[in-house]
């Protein structure tokens, strides 16, 4: 946490406190967030965040979140090759389309009789 920016533990803090609320049954409002927070001492929140993640994060919101599997998101490295063959056929029609013939060269003098200069 020490490697953390200010905001980044105010986001934390903030979102551990409405996940608390969440979890106890508890309104989700800014105000209930704030009380949460100063139990906590938790004191020197940006007093913004309360009410952002008040209106944002709902009952109904926190539910859908933890039961519905995540979609999206950043890069997370990629899986592992898959158990078939089948992944030769993709390989070849990326190269395929990748190897494309350049149009024929020209002088820069529009000639192409290959004369001296």
């Amino acid at each position: 946490m020490d490697k953390l920016t200010k905001d980044q533990k105010d986001e934390y803090v903030t979102s551990f406190a409405a996940l608390a609320l969440y979890d106890g049954g508890a309104d989700i409002s800014a105000e209930q967030i704030n009380t949460l927070l100063e139990a906590t001492g938790n004191t020197e929140v940006a007093a913004f965040y309360p009410i952002i993640f008040s209106n944002f994060l709902s009952s109904d919101k926190i539910t859908q979140m933890i039961v519905s599997p995540v979609s999206g998101g950043g890069g997370g490295g990629g899986g592992g090759g898959g158990g078939g063959g089948g992944g030769d056929e993709e390989e070849e029609k990326e190269e395929e389309e990748e190897v494309e013939e350049a149009p024929p060269a020209v002088d820069m003098f529009g000639g192409d009789d290959g004369g001296d200069y």
